[in-house]
């Protein structure tokens, strides 16, 4: 691999030692790094970080229920292969009638079958080398997708489709490959096989400073704060989905455009819960135990 330093983070990013050390020994080996964990812990930001700090080419292929290896890798455009098939057979007609204008099929020529080949993002990634190819969510594709992958994964290339071209790469050349699950469902034993596999914990509320940190540098620590323990606190009622890293930062965004009192109370008053609080049944949890607090502490205030 180009690129097989140690890598922990950037400024933006801060990458810990356990997750920095399942990224530099992917790399070493060209291997993918299969990441799990909760949605909003940084999964899909390490290899978007990564590239943008070391200026590598990025390719990103995001999973969803209908995804196949022909989108991910390359697909065929029969329907151009026919339609300049056409056009060659209408200008010999010309030709034959001694008219010299032309129809155009822009340069391709359908001799050459890998004209009609639009390459996905992995056989754009193999075609370049020291880049970096993200597979976001693959937990969300079909059962047969990871499985498809097997091959490619294991003699690192692809053979594109109709041409038959071969697209390889060398173990030393390979892109450094990150592939993201929020493991709502089990992936194949023999995919998890081909990868180096992380799990990102949720960080502790020390680690989430630093993150805030990363991206807020600025940012009143007073605000940071009130913030956290609130954001903790919610974490910790039992929410149907409770709030994560990403929401936690767009939250902090929100109010740090406020003085440090005004977003304090922001913050206090739960100003912009839409940011953290993502269903109705959350919601309603969170003003329940909010209604509580306040009686509480109104009975403890009330003179006898």
């Amino acid at each position: 691999m180009a690129n097989t330093d140690f890598w922990t983070g950037s400024d933006q990013y801060l990458c810990d030692k356990e997750l920095a050390q399942a990224f530099h020994i992917a790399r070493t080996l060209g291997m993918p790094l299969l990441i799990e964990g909760e949605p909003g812990t940084g999964k899909t930001e390490l290899p978007l970080q990564y590239a943008k700090d070391k200026g590598l080419d990025l390719f990103v292929y995001p999973t969803g229920s209908k995804s196949t290896v022909e989108q991910f890798v390359a697909k065929f455009d029969h329907v151009k292969y026919l339609r300049d098939s056409q056009v060659e057979i209408l200008n010999a007609q010309r030709e034959e009638k001694g008219l010299n204008t032309k129809l155009y099929t822009s340069g391709r020529n359908t001799e050459q079958l890998s004209d009609y080949v639009n390459k996905g993002p992995a056989a754009k990634a193999y075609s370049t080398p020291h880049s970096v190819l993200l597979i976001d969510e693959i937990d969300k594709a079909p059962r047969e997708f990871p499985n498809d992958l097997l091959y490619a994964l294991s003699h690192r290339k692809f053979v594109m489709p109709e041409s038959g071209e071969v697209i390889s790469i060398s173990e030393e050349e390979m892109p450094a490959i990150v592939i993201t699950s929020n493991r709502e469902q089990e992936l194949p034993t023999a995919f998890k096989g081909r990868c180096i596999y992380h799990y990102i914990h949720f960080p502790e509320a020390e680690t989430m400073r630093e993150i805030v940190t990363k991206h807020y540098p600025k940012i009143d620590t007073d605000i940071v704060n009130v913030a956290l323990d609130i954001f903790y606190h919610l974490r910790n009622i039992g929410l149907e989905r409770a709030p994560t890293t990403r929401e936690l930062l767009n939250w902090l965004k929100y109010v740090k455009a406020f003085s440090t009192k005004e977003a304090i109370a922001k913050i206090e008053a739960l100003d912009g819960i839409g940011t953290l609080i993502k269903t109705q049944s959350d919601l309603e949890k969170v003003q329940q135990v909010l209604f509580k607090n306040e009686s509480d502490y109104n009975k403890r205030s009330t003179p006898n």
